[in-house]
């Protein structure tokens, strides 16, 4: 019997080899973890302005259907790109919502959470998606790791494993990456 870990990967691999009944079987065995992920991030969104929680997991959904030619080799690697998905619908909706509202004060972050929690949420994700991106121009791993820690929910073994890098430049990466977005974010 295999793992739920290989035998998603081995779903994976046959969805990317075209076998379309895969991604439904994919998506029973995903769904779960890409809902708590899902929840983690809405955990203190304003229910009335913004997505679902299943919402957003559908939307993921829909995005990964149409996500062709990429040469899956493991869980991690989906659920990274599914975290990737996730922050790009999540700042998208917060900068609809706030885009009337321009200017403003600093919004504090606390990077060591795995959920948003500011009182005003929107502009948080979207303060932490800006840090994030200049961060990425310096850093490209580093603010990976923080994407796939942070936005994805990953273990060091699996961001590990997404970024074939050893545990401790995971560390440490993680380590840099916080000092510079805490103080970028508290400016």
């Amino acid at each position: 019997m295999l793992s739920q870990s290989a035998a998603i990967t081995e779903l994976l691999r046959a969805w990317s080899g075209g076998d379309g009944a895969a991604l439904e079987r994919l998506a029973d065995q995903v769904y779960n973890e890409l809902h708590r992920m899902a929840r983690r991030y809405m955990k203190n969104e304003r229910q009335a302005d913004t997505l679902q929680t299943t919402a957003l997991v559908h939307e993921v959904y829909l995005r990964l259907v149409d996500v062709t030619k990429v040469d899956w080799k493991e869980r991690a690697q989906f659920f990274a790109m599914a975290a990737q998905m996730m922050r790009r619908i999540l700042v998208d909706a917060a900068r609809k919502r706030t885009s009337h509202k321009r200017g403003g004060m600093a919004v504090k972050v606390n990077i060591e959470e795995t959920a948003v929690l500011s009182p005003t949420p929107d502009r948080s994700i979207l303060a932490l998606d800006d840090a994030l991106t200049a961060f990425s121009q310096l850093a490209p791993r580093q603010a990976k790791v923080v994407e796939l820690r942070y936005f994805g929910g990953l273990t060091e073994e699996e961001i590990v494993a997404t970024l074939e890098i050893s545990p401790r430049t995971v560390r440490r990466d993680w380590d840099l990456a916080k000092a510079w977005l805490m103080r970028e974010l508290d400016h």
